[in-house]
């Protein structure tokens, strides 16, 4: 439907029964006889909207439950709870409009067949989504010269180093010019240079289709690069939506200022202007706090003998840290304030 919101997310929950068995023989014999289930929260009242050609960042810690969330949307899972929409569609009745719309590409998984090359991937995913023969073709081209393929199409996929099978695997999955991409880890495990192209591909990708993207990455370099919005998850629950400076702004209360000076300085004279977190030969590295920055750097150049000066944000991986800690903590005052009551 024109102009409708691609993602539609509301209150949405998956919930495991996982077995709980006690240690030893005895554990085992009463685990037989019967069986103790507890409940785990993969995703727990998620909601969330995504328009049309955004990238947005989906992050947050092993077993937070971006994956299931993921699969969710993608169809795989059913959910418990809530509501999940995707191109005004229900994803998990798994309709065949629905799927040659979408695509979820898993960096720890593998679709092409090991023992032939990518192109007869190709022309099997190409006959699965029917894909007319012209499209297919020109699709092929523009994917084979965004991503460097010609070398690689007659290759056995054995054969290929887990970049090249990335970028096969990238293209099996967008043959079919699909409107939403689920992108899973996709650059894991990859070299830098590799990570980068990567990257350009899926920011190409996006900006020719007005694909609309959602990606999980343990590399805040594939985040920043990709991402103006980030959605954050922790224990199956939504810790933040939003602008990823932002967030930033929001949870780093310092800002770092990195100095080179003209001259060695005594390190113990800089405690004044900020913490000093590195300090090696005549460069040094400082945490002063977020709204005093430009005070503290305008005293720095008056007072000290400055070569060079630079104030940044914290790194993105040290936010996302940040939020986690402050997560913990919360569910932590959480559990004593319940044992208080009881």
């Amino acid at each position: 439907m024109p102009g409708s919101i691609p993602i539609r997310v509301q209150n949405l929950c998956k919930y495991y029964q996982v077995h709980q068995k006690e240690p030893g023989l005895v554990g085992s014999l009463k685990s037989f006889v019967k069986r103790k289930y507890a409940d785990v929260k993969a995703v727990d009242d998620v909601s969330f909207t995504i328009d049309a050609g955004e990238i947005v960042g989906f992050l947050g810690p092993n077993g937070a439950g971006k994956t299931t969330t993921l699969k969710v949307l993608a169809g795989l899972l059913y959910p418990t709870n809530g509501v999940a929409r995707v191109l005004d569609f229900t994803p998990s009745e798994r309709r065949a409009a629905f799927l040659r719309q979408i695509t979820l590409v898993m960096g720890q998984k593998q679709q092409l067949a090991w023992d032939l090359p990518p192109m007869e991937t190709f022309l099997v995913n190409a006959a699965i989504y029917e894909i007319p023969d012209d499209q297919f073709k020109k699709t092929l081209a523009e994917l084979t010269e965004l991503l460097e393929l010609a070398p690689l199409l007659k290759k056995q996929v054995r054969k290929l180093s887990l970049g090249e099978r990335m970028k096969c695997e990238l293209t099996a999955a967008l043959l079919h010019r699909p409107k939403v991409l689920f992108l899973d880890e996709p650059t894991i495990g990859l070299d830098v240079t590799m990570q980068t192209k990567i990257r350009q591909f899926v920011a190409e990708y996006n900006a020719r289709y007005r694909a609309t993207i959602i990606l999980t990455s343990h590399y805040m370099a594939d985040v920043t690069a990709l991402c103006q919005r980030v959605i954050v998850i922790d224990h199956g629950k939504l810790l933040y939506d939003g602008d990823l400076k932002a967030l930033a702004e929001k949870i780093a209360p310092h800002k770092l200022v990195r100095v080179e000076f003209s001259q060695a300085l005594d390190g113990q004279r800089l405690e004044e202007f900020g913490e000093v977190v590195k300090m090696r030969g005549q460069r040094a590295e400082l945490l002063v706090p977020r709204d005093a920055t430009s005070d503290v750097a305008a005293r720095m150049l008056a007072q000290l003998p400055i070569a060079d000066v630079t104030i940044e944000e914290p790194p993105i991986e040290d936010v996302i840290t940040r939020v986690f800690e402050q997560a913990a903590r919360a569910r932590a005052e959480r559990g004593e304030a319940e044992e208080e009551e009881e």
